[in-house]
């Protein structure tokens, strides 16, 4: 579709009711005027006739909208999907066939309204195949009552839309299925209810509890054994290597360190090795 053509798609943006009138006051062509006009854009490509074949069966787009309105979707999105099938049909409307354009165009309304149901009616898309679409925009028509198919129905519907009756049973379910957010509610966290969201019971295969829990234990047990071998050194050598490494505001350089003990830097670095050395065997032993 060119890009001349999408300027051309009226969409129901504002007041709904207001949309519906205007598309009403657009007089319907007779079939002189209609083969007019598609001869005109079809050999010509006069975008003005383009325009007055939309214009003048955009009230058809939304009595054939109506129709799907039990899905639960907009009515505005659902008409707006429409006019885009109505501008490809216009688009590819041949004048020589010898059908009118409301005919021809029925199948691109619909078409295109059932993609934008398909993407729509469910996060997880419901139906992919051919025949899975024939039988959820079908199943719904022919269920007479509320409830589950019985077996009868079941081998009837079968019957009548050319599927397997494990296919009607599988998007019945399907139909029947409720979505279900992944993680948890405001009103799941506050404790009000029984939550039975996913994330609560679906495995985390990235993470590995019993690993935590060792990694856990041994990093408590790797501070037992250090604090153990920081109490068998002397208080000098214990504040150096606190002061050196293990206070993590402040680290005290060499200098500061001979300054208060009133030896050399070197004397210092000296008694850190010999230290660091002791907390190593005490450590691995």
């Amino acid at each position: 579709m060119t890009k001349e053509m999408h300027t051309l798609a009226i969409a129901p943006l504002g007041n709904l009711e207001s949309y519906i009138r205007a598309a009403n006051t657009w007089p319907m062509l007779t079939a002189e005027e209609e083969k007019a006009l598609a001869e005109r854009l079809h050999y010509q490509g006069d975008l003005d006739a383009a325009k007055t074949l939309i214009l003048s069966h955009l009230r058809f787009v939304v009595h054939i909208a109506r129709n799907y309105a039990g899905y639960g979707l907009p009515q505005a999105d659902l008409i707006q999907e429409g006019n885009i099938g109505l501008m490809k049909a216009v688009r590819r409307f041949n004048p020589e066939v010898g059908v009118r354009l409301v005919s021809f165009a029925v199948h691109w309304i619909k078409a295109e309204i059932h993609e934008y149901v398909l993407r729509n009616w469910r996060i997880v898309k419901v139906a992919t195949t051919k025949a899975q679409r024939k039988l959820f925009f079908n199943l719904r028509k022919t269920k007479q009552r509320l409830g589950w198919f019985n077996q009868d129905e079941v081998e009837m519907v079968a019957r009548e839309l050319g599927v397997s009756s494990k296919d009607v049973r599988e998007m019945e379910s399907r139909m029947a299925a409720q979505d279900m957010t992944f993680d948890l509610t405001s009103e799941d966290e506050s404790g009000e209810g029984k939550s039975m969201a996913p994330v609560l019971y679906l495995q985390d295969k990235t993470s590995d509890f019993a690993d935590g829990i060792e990694e856990d234990n041994w990093e408590n047990h790797a501070a037992d054994k250090l604090s153990d071998a920081l109490q068998g050194l002397d208080e000098r050598s214990q504040h150096i290597i606190r002061a050196r490494w293990l206070d993590d505001d402040n680290k005290t350089t060499l200098q500061e360190l001979a300054d208060k003990y009133g030896v050399s830097a070197e004397r210092v670095r000296q008694l850190e090795k010999n230290a660091m050395k002791k907390l190593r065997i005490a450590i691995e032993a």
